[in-house]
């Protein structure tokens, strides 16, 4: 990682291009929604039509932004589930540069993306060539896990050359100091990551989150601020909603595209988008009652 740099200076959190795509959702009365799929499972051509998927493709409701995970061989905050996805898609010869035509499909649709990926993938790439391919590209930005603020000279450097979001992650165990840093050099939101440990969905959000997101905001409430890692179905996502600006969901996904592969019909993007209007009637407020209908919830964002 290229060390350097103090974060940008700056009197209000830089909403950009996502995070003023967020606000607006916000203040329409519901939450955003944000799904992960890696480029290149189950192949390349299927992991772009499920991003396309994702996004509802004009006859549904779908996710307000998609992140293109980048398969990496060694991942570190990754589960079982986006892990095997992950080795699969590099075992059947995914690139670095399938990534861009990835969220240019995503970008046709009409719903921004970003690119989910470990620095060593772009610092390999070339920093400034990979800012400069994503924008071209027409992608928003990048979250960038394993990247601190502090090592993140260079990513400063070429992302406000080419005018892309930067999202850090703040977790429950970061410091006062190490938030306030994170969100002072984020541009378009703030990641929370609501649990310790790995990926994966869980039958119950984090307690941790509601707290974690609260801590972000003091540091600056412009700050807009997602969180990911645990939710599994529509109600865990209206639940966030209430108290998150986004709600971002990845191993739930990838899942219904292992389980499409395992029943032999790895083509079959039906379970994703199942999944996605669940996600996406939670986030909006309205769940189904178990008979068919949708009702409203009382009580939370969007009802």
């Amino acid at each position: 990682m290229t060390a350097t740099s103090t974060s940008p200076s700056r009197t209000q959190f830089d909403r950009g291009h996502t995070g003023r795509h967020f606000a607006a959702i916000k203040a329409s009365g519901r939450g955003a929604l944000g799904g992960f799929l890696h480029v290149g499972y189950p192949d390349v051509a299927t992991s772009l039509a499920a991003m396309r998927a994702l996004t509802g493709e004009g006859d549904s409701p779908g996710v307000d932004l998609v992140e293109v995970g980048m398969p990496y061989s060694d991942p570190m905050i990754d589960g079982v589930t986006i892990q095997r996805a992950g080795t699969l898609a590099l075992q059947r010869g995914v690139r670095t540069r399938d990534v861009f035509a990835a969220v240019e499909a995503v970008a046709a649709t009409g719903t921004p993306a970003v690119v989910m990926t470990y620095w060593n993938l772009i610092e390999h790439y070339g920093a400034d060539a990979f800012a400069r391919d994503l924008a071209a590209a027409g992608g928003s930005g990048a979250i960038t896990p394993d990247l601190t603020p502090d090592e993140a000279g260079e990513w400063f450097r070429v992302s406000d050359d080419h005018d892309l979001d930067r999202i850090f992650l703040v977790s429950p165990s970061s410091t006062d100091a190490r938030i306030a840093r994170t969100v002072a050099s984020c541009r378009g939101w703030v990641y929370a990551t609501s649990v310790m440990g790995v990926t994966g969905a869980r039958a119950k959000t984090s307690s941790a989150a509601p707290e974690l997101v609260a801590r972000a905001r003091a540091v600056d409430p412009a700050a807009m601020v997602g969180v990911g890692l645990g939710v599994s179905n529509g109600a865990q996502a209206l639940e966030v909603s209430s108290f998150a600006d986004a709600v971002i969901v990845g191993s739930l996904l990838v899942k219904t595209l292992l389980n499409a592969e395992d029943a032999g019909t790895p083509a079959d993007l039906s379970e994703l988008r199942r999944v996605v209007s669940d996600l996406a009637t939670g986030v909006r407020g309205r769940l189904s009652d178990g008979s068919g209908t949708s009702g409203p919830v009382g009580g939370l964002v969007g009802a």
